[in-house]
């Protein structure tokens, strides 16, 4: 069973890669118009309203890794984190269009991912299961009448796949899965301000199916199905999770009446990378480098996050900060890797542009002492392999102007040859994948966390990241020599001086 799932895991990658003459399989035409709705709404479902106040309004983002005391566990604190890693930041209007962004980025602004919450004891809020509806900042309450034992709040996630799919087709699940770890980092640092200690709850697809409802399928008939992610714990322990609420409520809407395509595939490649979160891992910690003087706020730099749409392409980066984004995305460099206490098995190559006293060319920062061999052993014999930093593990491998090749290699965008750097994410592949075909999932989470590390320092500095799904696979694998699977480049990310459009007007998230 487990080879069948590991065939339909690689079958599926490669079919779904771009290249250079072809994209992989996606909609002939898009009609903006009958876009799948942006919000589920629970109809049926008692609503009730949190409080909309960020509580931790005032700690900087320099202050981000004191100790503080934990948080209470009632609707204030968790309507605050709420807000920090899932509610909406700003809507945005152009030419009459109106779209919302959110504390974490998605491919498209599509936002394929829901959020669940299950509180237990906690203050204000009865003992249940809830939707989390950002449009309005409101739970939806699905299910209750148990009598937990524990006291805490879990947050859940959960993929509609059909909001990628509808622009992506095939590719979409790659998509769907970034951004779950794109989420996952914003409960990071959502929850670190609170004061709280996330980890990841060990269940198997099935059981986090059941916990969030998910697995109702009476209540999903003839609307689109939600596919379980994963489920964190904010401040629990290892007490049992409730689930076994005696009664239900609430019908999910339909996003999108009238679907034009279908990509079974899809359904193939999340039933094969359904599994369990794997065990944790003792990470090396990381260089302790200077943190730039920065008195903005943490809340500030998370609400303000935007997505870069278009960068100077002359904005020249502080060393200081290039060095302080790199030493970030190392075990122990961020709060996210203490919610991901796993071995590194994404790690970043970089195409430098533009960086004080760092040479333009092809970089490589191996986030494990293990992987500089393996990737050595697979990267062009030609490569250099230059120290080229006395704390950070940073090695040059060609020093030659990449602005045209970041380009052509991230789909002719120009993003990737404006920005001051882009950073191709290469994973730990065949090996992870053929051990259990749950990792293909974890990896992507993995380099969508590592994309949001650096969006948010960039942010904090005032620079802008963006990421870029669409990359020409194989041809990136050119670039670098690898000649199998046993490392794949599964995610583009580019930082850089970004240029604003006057044009498009912003609006609050909530009045």
């Amino acid at each position: 069973m487990t080879d069948s799932r590991v065939a339909t895991v690689l079958a599926y990658h490669a079919r779904s890669k771009h290249a250079l003459d072809r994209y992989a399989a996606g909609p002939g035409t898009l009609d903006w118009e009958a876009q799948p709705k942006a919000f589920r709404d629970w109809e049926g479902a008692k609503q009730k309203a949190l409080p909309r106040d960020v509580v931790v309004s005032e700690i900087a983002w320099s202050a981000l890794y004191a100790t503080r005391p934990s948080l209470p566990l009632n609707t204030a604190n968790l309507g605050s984190l709420l807000r920090l890693c899932a509610g909406l930041t700003a809507w945005k209007e152009y030419r009459g269009s109106r779209w919302s962004l959110r504390a974490h980025p998605s491919s498209g602004n599509l936002h394929p991912t829901e959020t669940w919450l299950i509180a237990a004891n906690v203050a204000g809020l009865e003992d249940g299961l809830y939707h989390y509806q950002n449009l309005h900042h409101a739970l939806e309450r699905r299910a209750w009448g148990s009598a937990p034992s524990a006291t805490g709040a879990w947050v859940g996630f959960s993929s509609i796949h059909w909001r990628e799919a509808w622009k992506y087709g095939e590719r979409a699940f790659r998509y769907c899965q970034l951004d779950m770890g794109h989420v996952l980092a914003a409960v990071s640092y959502a929850a670190v301000l609170h004061g709280w200690k996330p980890h990841l709850v060990k269940l198997d697809s099935d059981g986090i199916a059941r916990c969030l409802g998910l697995d109702r399928a009476a209540d999903f008939a003839g609307v689109e199905g939600e596919e379980a992610e994963v489920i964190v714990s904010l401040e629990a322990g290892d007490q049992a999770l409730p689930s076994n609420w005696q009664h239900w409520a609430g019908k999910p809407s339909l996003l999108d009446a009238r679907p034009l395509y279908q990509w079974p595939v899809i359904a193939e490649v999340a039933a094969a990378t359904r599994g369990v979160i794997p065990c944790a891992e003792t990470a090396l910690p990381a260089p302790v480098l200077p943190q730039i003087e920065n008195d903005i706020r943490a809340s500030q730099v998370i609400l303000q996050r935007r997505s870069a749409q278009a960068f100077d392409g002359e904005s020249v980066m502080p060393h200081a900060l290039f060095r302080q984004l790199l030493g970030s995305l190392l075990p122990g460099g961020s709060p996210v890797w203490e919610l991901w206490p796993y071995a590194a098995r994404v790690h970043p190559v970089l195409l430098v542009h533009r960086v004080d006293g760092v040479a333009p060319g092809l970089y490589v920062m191996p986030r494990s002492a293990a992987a500089k061999s393996s990737l050595q052993a697979a990267f062009r014999e030609s490569f250099a392999w230059q120290a080229a930093d006395a704390e950070l593990p940073l090695f040059q491998l060609i020093a030659a102007r990449a602005g045209k090749t970041a380009r052509t290699l991230s789909c002719h965008q120009d993003i990737a040859e404006q920005c001051a750097v882009t950073f191709m994410l290469v994973a730990e592949f065949a090996a992870p994948v053929a051990a259990d075909p749950a990792a293909y999932r974890h990896l992507h989470w993995e380099a969508g966390m590592l994309g949001h590390v650096l969006t948010l320092e960039a942010e904090a500095a005032g620079w802008r990241g963006t990421g870029i799904g669409c990359f020409f696979d194989n041809a990136g694998h050119e670039v670098l020599g690898l000649q199998d699977n046993a490392f794949q480049v599964i995610y583009h990310y580019a930082i850089g001086m970004a240029l604003h459009d006057a044009r498009i007007s912003t609006l609050p998230a909530y009045t």
